[in-house]
């Protein structure tokens, strides 16, 4: 392609180091499309003729026909998606096939074919989201009620439920479609025509292959227009933190399928056994997507450490951000799809959760609480006395409620039998009407606020 410049060619390791068609041929939809967008501007501009515009256009469209049923065979020694495309266009409608790279360069088309790509991938993972949120909603609605113990530090800390639960999940995925949502608004501008970094002489219409492409606008600066690759590091920022809170969602259902928990029961569809004990069930989905979540960081990482030396404008160290994007984008898309799956599929044991929330002195707060309200103490104070009559509970291996009222009163006079009423797992969470809280009422507010989002 620039054999004029050259007295001979490569060296024979270039073939090996310097293509990039085994991981960019994925970009040939979006490459497609912006060659047409061009190619019709140039057309209606009179840079090319009309007759070879639609010569051009016929040839694309074959070749779109081609990739489509798999008979066209890309080549490495072709390098990349660009020249194999254009390399088969000039076999199909000959000489004419070279105008199409007219006023454009091989940096502002793939930079364009880039955008396009992500900007797609954004809205997937917005796909893969959603689901999972109406995974988690659907397990919400079934369980507004149902008492699980909430932790902190890992110890039993107060009763919530597992409608609760599963809605601050819905809350934490909201975010992260929040993210993808904004990755994408601020790709979604043309580099198409910035040509290799300073523009072209040739009078085109960027607005016209902006609009065309569905980008909001062309981006305002070439040399920017070339060398940016904040848009596929914002993707992938989003990308890790959806894998972290997946990660997250995965270490619990890890731990609650486990038969020290036994909160939930995930079928014989995500989990598998043993080759040498015959009684597990293993988690192993869940496993991988927490596992998963250091390849994207991983990524993540990568293209940053690419990024970081580069200055303006184009350097082939770019073309290492292609493989860690893809490899993102298919293992968190990958991950959302087994989620959703598995939120649907798992079934709560209720039974479990309740005995689970019952040791540890899960209501030991609301006893506290009482004595503020009812006996007007400074919450210090009755911090203090709730504690006291933990470790009195401890001491005598009963839970609160099963505290004789006498010998709570040896610890505070004022407290009366009302204070009982406050310490069962039900009235607990009965009680935390606070906006946001877990209390049934609460929780059936949350989920008639996604009702309408969710659809």
């Amino acid at each position: 392609m620039w054999g004029g410049r050259f007295d001979s060619g490569p060296a024979a390791i270039m073939g090996e180091i310097t293509p990039s068609i085994d991981f960019d041929k994925r970009l040939a939809g979006e490459d497609l499309a912006g060659s047409k967008a061009h190619v019709r501007m140039l057309a209606v501009e009179g840079i090319i003729s009309k007759d070879d515009g639609q010569a051009i256009l016929r040839g694309l469209e074959q070749i779109e026909k081609e990739i489509a049923d798999g008979s066209l065979v890309f080549k490495r020694e072709l390098e990349d998606i660009h020249l194999n495309i254009e390399a088969r266009l000039a076999e199909i409608i000959g000489p004419a096939a070279g105008r199409l790279h007219t006023a454009r360069s091989r940096n502002d088309q793939v930079v364009t074919d880039f955008r396009l790509w992500v900007r797609s991938a954004c809205e997937r993972a917005d796909g893969g989201l959603l689901a999972l949120q109406r995974a988690l909603f659907a397990q919400a609605e079934k369980h507004v009620a149902t008492i699980m113990p909430g932790f902190t530090h890992m110890q039993v800390a107060q009763p919530v439920t597992f409608g609760h639960h599963m809605m601050a999940y819905v809350e934490m995925f909201a975010r992260d479609r929040g993210r993808f949502e904004d990755a994408r608004k601020r790709l979604n501008e043309s580099p198409l025509g910035a040509a290799a970094l300073a523009g072209t002489s040739f009078p085109i219409d960027r607005d016209n292959t902006a609009k065309t492409l569905g980008f909001a606008r062309p981006m305002r600066n070439s040399m920017d227009a070339i060398s940016a690759r904040d848009f596929a590091l914002e993707y992938l920022a989003a990308c890790v933190i959806t894998a972290t809170n997946l990660s997250r969602l995965a270490g619990e259902l890890v731990q609650w399928s486990t038969p020290a928990f036994g909160f939930v029961k995930l079928s014989d569809a995500f989990t598998t056994g043993s080759s040498i004990m015959p009684q597990k069930r293993n988690p192993d989905a869940a496993e991988l997507v927490r596992g998963k979540t250091g390849r994207v960081l991983g990524d993540f990482v990568a293209l940053a450490t690419v990024i970081k030396g580069l200055v303006l404008t184009y350097g082939t160290d770019m073309q290492e951000d292609k493989e860690r994007v893809f490899d993102a984008a298919d293992t968190v898309e990958l991950c959302l799809a087994a989620m959703a799956a598995m939120i649907a599929d798992l079934t709560a044991q209720p039974d479990k959760m309740r005995a689970a929330a019952e040791p540890g002195y899960p209501t030991a707060t609301d006893l506290a609480d009482w004595v503020v309200r009812v006996l007007k103490k400074p919450f210090r104070e009755a911090h203090h006395i709730a504690g006291s009559i933990v470790k009195l509970a401890e001491t005598k291996g009963v839970a609160l409620d099963q505290v004789p009222l006498a010998e709570m009163q040896g610890i505070e006079p004022a407290i009366t039998k009302e204070v009982l009423a406050v310490l069962s797992l039900e009235s607990s969470v009965n009680s935390r009407m606070s906006l946001g809280g877990t209390a049934p009422a609460r929780v059936k507010e949350q989920i008639a606020y996604w009702k309408g989002l969710l659809k």
